[in-house]
């Protein structure tokens, strides 16, 4: 094979590739992009998330955050920790919240076009908020029509939850009012109301007694009490039973 076939058989080959790469970016499989790592499910994530909250506490939240700012801001410094951008998404996010349920999703596009902000800047800005403890989120995916093979999910705007740090509440003085207990506590305390729920469900009169009075000596005395209660009870329903069964029998 000469140098001119040569050179017109990888001319054709070329033109196959160009072809076949022209299919592949025709059916989308290229342009879809995987989701993001640790990201939840949309509809399914949520309700332990969000939660509730009022006017007053979020107006609360934005003023700590504008003191936070202010009283740790390093000599010679223009900004604070948390930036000015950052204190604008946080009094954006402030308006944007519902109250009832917590929901706040905004989509980063919708951010920088409210604030005519760059992307970068609102995405340090978000770091920020959420580096100092006054914002936290999940990435969320959905499924997508996608046909063929790859990605049949793809990325929606994220879940988001403000919230207030103590220390930046502390500086807020006599106007911090009794802080929230922090998410993981309560979040403990829900599950040992459960968990002891259940228990006591299953406890007798005299372990119910034992269970709940702190004082010992006490404590025992209703045990000994609950005990002599309950056997008497299940004597009074032997008794109950054997009598209509010799009824049934005669």
């Amino acid at each position: 094979m000469n140098t001119g076939e040569a050179a017109e058989r990888g001319s054709f080959f070329k033109r196959i590739d160009g072809v076949v790469n022209g299919a592949r970016s025709d059916s989308g499989e290229i342009d879809r992009k995987p989701v993001r790592r640790n990201s939840l499910r949309a509809g399914s994530c949520e309700g332990s998330f969000w939660r509730g909250t009022s006017r007053q506490d979020v107006q609360k939240m934005l003023m700590a955050a504008q003191r936070y700012d202010r009283a740790n801001k390093e000599p010679g410094k223009r900004n604070g920790p948390l930036g000015g951008i950052a204190l604008e998404v946080l009094a954006l996010f402030a308006n944007l919240v519902n109250f009832k349920s917590g929901r706040l999703d905004p989509s980063l596009d919708y951010i920088t076009d409210k604030l005519c902000r760059s992307r970068d800047a609102v995405v340090r800005a978000l770091k920020a908020l959420r580096d100092h403890g006054f914002l936290d989120w999940l990435r969320r995916y959905e499924p997508a029509p996608n046909e063929g093979r790859g990605p049949q999910i793809r990325q929606v705007s994220n879940a988001y939850r403000l919230s207030a740090p103590k220390r930046a509440l502390a500086l807020l003085g006599r106007w911090a009012g009794k802080p929230a207990a922090p998410d993981d506590d309560q979040a403990a305390r829900a599950d040992r109301a459960a968990i002891e729920a259940e228990h006591i469900a299953t406890l007798d009169l005299g372990s119910f007694a034992e269970f709940v009075i702190e004082d010992s000596t006490l404590g025992k005395e209703l045990a000994r009490l609950g005990k002599a209660i309950g056997l008497r009870e299940s004597a009074k329903r032997t008794e109950y039973q054997s009598t209509s069964y010799s009824y049934a029998g005669s």
